[in-house]
């Protein structure tokens, strides 16, 4: 089957695509993430892919576009939402891209991560699927979490340490705060 994987990102990569491979499936990639902040992240997660797709000999189909600004006008006072938002937004486009492609599924990297709501990108990726008349290839990539984790290390891929937007970089910085605090309480 040919699909189409969004990817968020290299090391996110690394267990689908070879998941999918050893399927027998012609897989190719587009990055499409306009959560990502700030730009330099954007542009090291683009990096990274790149050198993932050329180890891989992996086709991809980067979105050079820094949809910020987009991405903010969605979720800005959506906060609560701003996952399924933000799901919609990536599963949407390309559910979008691989029927313009002549792609027989999609599916997407998202379904590797542990921290990803994983029921709700099945039930939106299967409404997109319905919506542009494309096939979701559902698998539950996350039992190769740590192969994937492995692999990655072993291509030094850099890994980032946040899904990408700004509120779980926000949220990353406010448990290492809340960390130090409760460690110079104990201290005190």
């Amino acid at each position: 089957m040919k699909i189409l994987l969004h990817v968020c990102c290299g090391p996110c990569s690394v267990y689908p695509l070879d998941f999918l491979r050893n399927q027998g499936h012609d897989v190719a990639g587009y990055f499409y993430n306009p959560n990502i902040h700030p730009y330099r992240e954007f542009k090291r997660r683009i990096g990274a892919l790149i050198q993932f797709s050329e180890q891989k000999d992996f086709q991809v189909t980067v979105d050079r576009n820094y949809g910020l600004t987009e991405y903010l006008r969605q979720v800005v006072f959506n906060e609560n939402r701003r996952c399924a938002i933000c799901y919609d937004m990536r599963l949407e486009q390309t559910a979008k891209y691989a029927a313009e492609q002549g792609a027989e599924a999609f599916t997407s990297t998202l379904l590797y991560s542990k921290y990803q709501n994983h029921q709700l990108l099945i039930d939106r990726a299967k409404f997109f699927s319905q919506k542009y008349n494309i096939d979701f290839f559902y698998q539950d990539f996350r039992e190769g979490w740590q192969q994937g984790i492995d692999g990655s290390l072993a291509m030094d891929l850099y890994r980032q340490p946040y899904c990408g937007c700004i509120y779980s970089e926000q949220e990353r910085y406010d448990k290492k705060l809340k960390k130090k605090m409760r460690q110079q309480k104990n201290n005190a």
